[in-house]
């Protein structure tokens, strides 16, 4: 037995309970083993020295050890005092030394705060000695007439000056921008005035177009080097022209981009026609006309041609040999001038409707010869941000809105409204469509071009809104008309809805393929639900992924109306057909004479009102409806014939073998070509009655087989027999595919007396 068996006494002292259990476990009640007990004693006798010995040994130890730890401790605690006390002597020595120095210290601090002052005023008459140097520069080139060193100095002045912009010497600000205005005018003003003396040998301004009588002048070549030297003396200039006009880029609106400032040689040669635009439309001039503001869009157009061929030959060529990233310069001063008189005279016009149209067609038309004509760069705004000014925009929206809506009602109501004014040219007249329609998708294709220029996508979109608004007040109005002549649809009116509806979906879907509405369409994925609405997630997903488009709900609309006026359609064509039907079915199929008593074979006397009414119908409609919606017209209408002839004359009736084949003769011969005149196998749109007819038809014996045949096949449903071929491959090889083995039997049901025996 280990020693571990031996349990040490619990926490509460109960020593006996511990031994009873020990006792217990080693023991236990057999007499036996009491031979245990002598080892047992002896095991715990051994464990009792053992642990007095451990006992002991520590005992010994403990004593040394804490006192090694004392005397380690009290030796730490006298070196601790003793660094605490240098730490006392070197603080107090460090104090007075910092106490001592701090008045070197102070005394050092007022020489450099004097050196810094002598330096920054050593700096300021640095700068203003700078200033005056070249000033005097400056005045000694003029008056040696050396004017690259005089523009150079100018340049180097108007850099010093930009060096000076984030210091605080004000007064030093002040002075250097003094002096530079000083110089740069007395300069500019010579340079310009040389400059304007060479351009009147040119006879610039072209105020009216250059002719070949306009001799050149005779030193054209001396000329011409004057024109460079000053031309690239005048760009020189421009940093300080800038600077002294602090002209920056002017904020952007809505749909215009950032231009940068006019080059000095151009705002000199704009000058003499600033001044004729000037004395022209302001003031109280007769030109100056609110309600005529093409007088000065012309004119700005005029000079924009008369000048373009000096600018490309003369000027030009120095802009670019100079190095100046300048293109169209004079276009875009002149129009500078119609910008601002356009942005004064707006305000002005947007409570006279008719004046404000007038004032946007120009706008629009000035900005298409701008662009076209003049092929003034797209990267630089024209005139149209002017009508996206908020209030301006939300006026040209009104105006549209109001201009259209007045437009329709008066094409609905003109005497000619419902009828083509291409009725009588068929190739030009595929599509049939009403004056009405046409002139209502000119008027929106009018407002597409109109609204296509915008640089804006949004204001775009708006418009695109604005359409979209006016295609269902339309279909809207078509709905009301089609109501009221609902009672006869078959009257060219009704007719001509009809095609009003089909011609505008056809262009809408056009429309929705277009490369300028497709662009709109990714436009308003990103930003069209602030003016379209929401979209939701699968609209939004599916214009992203271009599967839908933008008129998608509105061809939607028109869809239904158009179904629904077709079946309206066919209803009336169907009533009338069926009404002159009604002896034909009643007709007595079953004592009809064979087809051997017959010399020759014709037409059932009872179908001809019907054959006629349908031809009738057919050629009139030809007439009045466009294509695509005759072919759905004579498509559906046969799908119904086929299943009124097929459910109320043949399985209403029994035939006998003269009844049969008068049918067959009377569709295959009479009606079928009806239709064939719009297809090549008309008999696909009869199928049941083809079928039918074939059935009717067949020979006793093959008829009695196939009557056998489903029969077996009935009463065999559910076994599989591959040696008996399915009554519908049997049917097939007859020639019948559409009509069900049931439907085959109900037929054959319907042959005369003789096969009544033979029950199928």
């Amino acid at each position: 037995m280990s020693s571990s068996t031996f349990q040490s006494p619990s926490e509460d002292g109960n020593f006996t309970d511990d031994v009873v259990a020990l006792v217990q476990k080693e023991i236990g009640g057999d007499l036996k083993s009491l031979k245990k007990v002598s080892g047992l004693l002896e095991q715990l006798t051994l464990e009792n020295k053992q642990l007095e010995e451990q006992v002991l040994t520590v005992s010994s130890s403990v004593p040394l050890r804490v006192s090694a730890a004392l005397s380690t401790a009290e030796e730490s605690r006298v070196k601790l005092e003793s660094l605490l006390e240098k730490e006392r002597l070197l603080s107090n020595t460090l104090q007075q030394h910092l106490q001592g120095a701090q008045v070197w210290a102070d005394s050092i601090g007022q020489v450099l705060a004097q050196l810094d002052t002598l330096e920054r005023h050593m700096k300021y008459l640095q700068c203003l000695a700078r200033i005056e140097e070249l000033s005097d520069s400056i005045q000694q080139y003029l008056m040696t007439n050396s004017m690259w060193d005089a523009v150079s100095a100018i340049d180097r002045m108007a850099s010093l000056d930009m060096g000076l912009w984030e210091s605080g010497c004000s007064h030093l600000q002040a002075f250097l921008r003094e002096t530079l205005c000083f110089w740069h005018k007395i300069l500019k003003d010579k340079l310009a005035s040389d400059f304007e003396e060479v351009l009147t040998q040119f006879h610039w301004p072209f105020i009216s177009p250059p002719t070949q009588t306009l001799s050149p002048p005779a030193n054209v070549q001396e000329l011409n080097s004057q024109l460079e030297l000053l031309v690239s003396q005048l760009l020189s200039l421009q940093t300080s022209d800038d600077l002294i006009s602090e002209k920056r880029e002017t904020p952007s609106r809505p749909g215009q981009s950032q231009t940068p400032p006019l080059s000095l040689p151009i705002q000199i040669m704009l000058l003499p026609l600033s001044k004729r635009f000037r004395y022209h439309f302001t003031g109280n001039r007769q030109t100056n006309n609110l309600s005529k503001p093409e007088w000065f869009l012309t004119q700005v157009l005029i000079w924009m041609g008369n000048s373009s061929n000096f600018m490309d030959e003369k000027i030009q060529p120095i802009l670019d040999r100079a190095g100046a990233k300048v293109n169209v310069e004079l276009c875009r001063g002149l129009l500078t001038l119609a910008q601002e008189k356009l942005a004064q005279d707006t305000p002005l016009l947007l409570y006279d409707d008719a004046l404000f149209c007038h004032l946007v067609d120009e706008v629009l038309q000035f900005e298409k010869e701008l662009r076209s004509t003049h092929s003034y760069p797209r990267a630089y705004p024209g005139v149209l941000h002017i009508l996206l000014e908020e209030t301006v925009f939300q006026k040209w929206l009104s105006v549209e809105r109001k201009m259209a809506v007045e437009k329709v009602d008066a094409m609905l109501s003109a005497e000619g409204a419902w009828s083509s004014q291409y009725k009588d040219i068929t190739d030009v007249d595929e599509l049939k469509a009403p004056d009405c329609a046409e002139t209502f998708m000119t008027l929106l294709l009018v407002i597409t071009e109109r609204y296509r220029a915008l640089p804006c996508p949004r204001a775009q979109l708006s418009f695109l809104a604005l359409q979209k608004e006016l295609v269902d007040d339309f279909r809207i109005r078509l709905t009301q008309v089609m109501k009221e002549e609902s009672r006869q649809p078959l009257s060219p009116r009704y007719c001509a809805i009809l095609n009003a509806a089909n011609y505008i979906s056809t262009v809408l879907s056009d429309w929705g393929d277009n490369v300028f509405f497709l662009q709109l369409q990714q436009a308003a994925v990103s930003v069209g639900e602030e003016i379209l609405g929401p979209l939701g997630a699968t609209e939004t997903g599916r214009l992203a992924s271009l599967e839908g488009s933008l008129f998608e709900a509105l061809l939607a609309l028109l869809e239904r109306l158009r179904g629904d006026m077709l079946g309206r359609l066919l209803d009336a064509v169907m009533r009338d057909v069926k009404e002159k039907a009604q002896p034909y079915c009643k007709d007595r199929w079953i004592s009809l004479p064979s087809q051997s008593d017959q010399a020759t074979m014709s037409l059932s006397s009872s179908a001809c009102p019907m054959m006629l009414c349908l031809r009738d119908h057919l050629l009139q409609l030809q007439q009045m409806l466009c294509l695509p919606l005759f072919q759905m017209f004579w498509q559906g209408l046969a799908e119904r014939l086929n299943s009124f002839i097929y459910g109320d004359l043949i399985l209403y009736n029994h035939f006998n073998e003269g009844g049969a084949a008068q049918l067959q003769y009377d569709m295959t011969r009479n009606l079928f070509p009806l239709f064939g005149h719009y297809c090549k196998r008309p008999e696909n749109f009869f199928k049941h009655v083809k079928e039918a007819c074939i059935i009717l038809t067949l020979k006793v014996g093959p008829a009695l087989l196939l009557c056998d045949m489903l029969k077996q096949s009935e009463e065999e449903e559910g076994i599989l027999n591959h040696q008996q071929p399915s009554p519908e491959s049997a049917l097939n090889e007859l020639g019948v595919y559409k009509l069900a083995p049931s439907d085959v039997q109900i037929l054959l049901n319907l042959r005369s007396a003789w096969l009544n025996q033979a029950h199928c």
